[in-house]
């Protein structure tokens, strides 16, 4: 998933379907000068419908299709017939997309099974035709309904990333380099601030040919959860991992202290990130001796931590065991 094409965020314009016109028309045959009436319902206006793709990781195909018309529902005709309905559309998108309205900013829906539908804008209903209004008082209504008209709104599709494990740490943590050892995925890596400007996910294989998905979000920053650096880009797509895998460096001035304020980072955007799993990986642990292990493991927070090197590949079997068994816990 390269950065030009990994689009998490659309603005959509949906316009759903007229419903069609109900029919005013009265049985006329050769020997039938004055049949009663007969005309038909209107057909519904189409419906916007947004549907769950696994096999889409972004909303890139939206980026360019911001205008989105369903088809109009046919008006009724003779012989109670109703009129066709208008043609559905449907917008494929990856698991893990909310819908929102733009204007009010409220959740209308979540997508999170593949071939799950939901109706994004709903399609106006084909009027009733005049045999509907037909009684004993009045035999011949010369009226019928006209159909609803259609609905038009902006809506935002934005997709959370769904992942077992979401890794959680400052630029240069050594998230990336994590990644890419454990999995197949080749992320970009570089030693500057936020190399990674997309989340990267990648599938970690396990023991009997068992495996998990993890994703290296882009770093966080002090000040994250008020937009600074990627900030709110980026910090939803924590809320849709199983465990949070935080990545402090070995090198850090103050471990406790950053693990802290990456906690209180996700706290202050959502309260309800800190029900989920955590685990604390020391990185860049090649560089330490035992008798410094044992310094800095006095003053590690009440989580379970443990000691890790990507580049000497050291303490990543204990790593996954640990994670498989939070996961699966």
């Amino acid at each position: 998933m390269s950065g030009s094409n990994f689009i998490d965020y659309v603005k959509i314009h949906c316009r759903s379907g007229k419903g069609g016109a109900g029919s005013k028309h009265f049985r006329r045959e050769k020997y039938i000068t004055k049949g009663g009436p007969d005309g038909g319902d209107g057909g519904r206006g189409g419906h916007i419908i947004v549907k769950g793709n696994a096999q889409m990781w972004t909303l890139l195909h939206l980026k360019h299709k911001r205008h989105i018309k369903a088809g109009h529902g046919a008006g009724g005709s003779k012989s109670n017939s109703t009129g066709a309905e208008g043609e559905d559309v449907y917008v494929d998108v990856p698991l893990g997309t909310v819908a929102k309205d733009a204007e009010t900013g409220e959740t209308l829906f979540e997508i999170t099974e593949n071939g799950e539908e939901q109706i994004l804008v709903k399609g106006g209903r084909g009027g009733l035709g005049n045999s509907n209004f037909k009684n004993s008082i009045n035999q011949a209504p010369r009226y019928a309904q006209p159909g609803e008209d259609c609905q038009e709104a902006w809506q935002i599709l934005e997709l959370k990333v769904l992942a077992d494990v979401g890794l959680v740490g400052f630029p240069n943590a050594g998230k990336s380099t994590l990644l890419s050892v454990v999995s197949a995925a080749k992320p970009e890596i570089a030693n500057y601030p936020f190399t990674t400007l997309v989340p990267n996910l990648g599938i970690v294989g396990y023991r009997d040919h068992q495996s998990f998905v993890m994703a290296d979000i882009p770093g966080i920053i002090e000040g994250a959860h008020e937009g600074k650096g990627l900030g709110l880009r980026f910090l939803r797509h924590i809320e849709r991992n199983s465990v949070l895998l935080f990545l402090v460096p070995a090198d850090s001035d103050d471990i406790h202290a950053e693990f802290n304020t990456l906690l209180n980072e996700l706290k202050q955007f959502n309260p309800e990130l800190l029900d989920k799993d955590r685990i604390l990986a020391i990185s860049k642990s090649d560089m330490l001796d035992d008798e410094l292990k044992q310094e800095i493991e006095k003053d590690l927070p009440t989580v379970p931590c443990l000691f890790i090197s990507s580049v000497a590949q050291q303490g990543l079997t204990e790593l996954k065991d640990m994670l498989w068994k939070s996961i699966n816990g």
